[in-house]
């Protein structure tokens, strides 16, 4: 397990049953995990945005007397992170975010030290064909990239990739032609319609399984299998190297639950040679 701010309150927030305005709360917390322990309880709920009040009865849900002993917590747990942070200064805005990113990936290798939720996953998207995989907006470059990687081992991979009124359509089309998962990339800010369209699946009898920047992203409501990887926040707009990183260990559990995945590589390889696809 990582001993990194955002594992440990993840660990602090497991088990909980939280509402969800609590579990924005914690959503907010884990995004800005270094900082929170110097924050506010005003500043954390105008960071959150949600009322200072809901702040205290987040520290009550989660067992303290009220937020100053949860910062209290927070503190005693977390000193090496504010010599860290003032190291960061040194750093120029650009290195900051590289730096960030780097972080995030020592969250995931740490995250991967228990494989089974990957695993688990990757059986699952082999095992539905089609394969339909969802990213909108932000995250629509994410589930494109796995979708064109996955075809080359997977028979029928279908991506949705636009919203609108088709998208139900769509899904439901996969799910008569036999579908049994969906996959999901969602990272912020998560279109309405990515969580209206994961609910559709459900009904439709899909098991969705999400890539989001945490488990209390908005979407986990709506996935059965969510695998969190977080998102760099150090730029104007966010950067998603974990993510991305992260639908390629998807895409390799996949194919190792997929038996003729080899085959289709090398066939792939053959077609590619004949046609002169690419240069050598």
């Amino acid at each position: 397990m990582s001993d990194s701010p955002a594992a440990r309150l993840q660990q602090l927030f497991e088990g909980h049953r939280l509402t969800p305005t609590q579990r924005r709360i914690a959503h907010c917390m884990v995004r800005g995990a270094a900082d929170v322990p110097f924050l506010s309880s005003v500043e954390l709920a105008e960071l959150a945005g949600v009322s200072q009040p809901s702040v205290t009865r987040f520290a009550v849900a989660l067992g303290f007397d009220g937020y100053p002993a949860l910062r209290r917590h927070l503190r005693e747990v977390a000193p090496a992170e504010r010599a860290a942070a003032v190291q960061e200064d040194a750093y120029n805005e650009y290195q900051q975010a590289v730096q960030g990113e780097i972080e995030n990936l020592r969250q995931l290798s740490a995250m991967l030290a228990d494989p089974s939720p990957v695993e688990e996953a990757g059986r699952v998207l082999a095992g539905s064909s089609p394969l339909p995989v969802l990213g909108l907006r932000a995250a629509s470059s994410q589930a494109r990239g796995f979708a064109y990687f996955a075809a080359k081992v997977h028979p029928d991979v279908r991506l949705l990739d636009e919203g609108g009124s088709m998208l139900a359509d769509r899904i439901d089309a996969a799910a008569a032609a036999g579908a049994s998962a969906l996959l999901c990339f969602a990272l912020p800010r998560y279109p309405r319609e990515v969580a209206e369209a994961l609910d559709h699946a459900r009904a439709a009898g899909l098991k969705v399984v999400t890539v989001a920047d945490s488990a209390f992203a908005p979407v986990a409501r709506a996935s059965d299998l969510l695998i969190p990887a977080p998102v760099g926040t150090g730029l104007a707009f966010d950067t998603a190297c974990a993510p991305m990183l992260l639908g390629r260990v998807l895409l390799e559990a996949m194919a190792d639950a997929l038996p003729d995945a080899q085959a289709r590589l090398e066939s792939f390889d053959a077609r590619a040679a004949a046609r002169g696809l690419f240069v050598e």
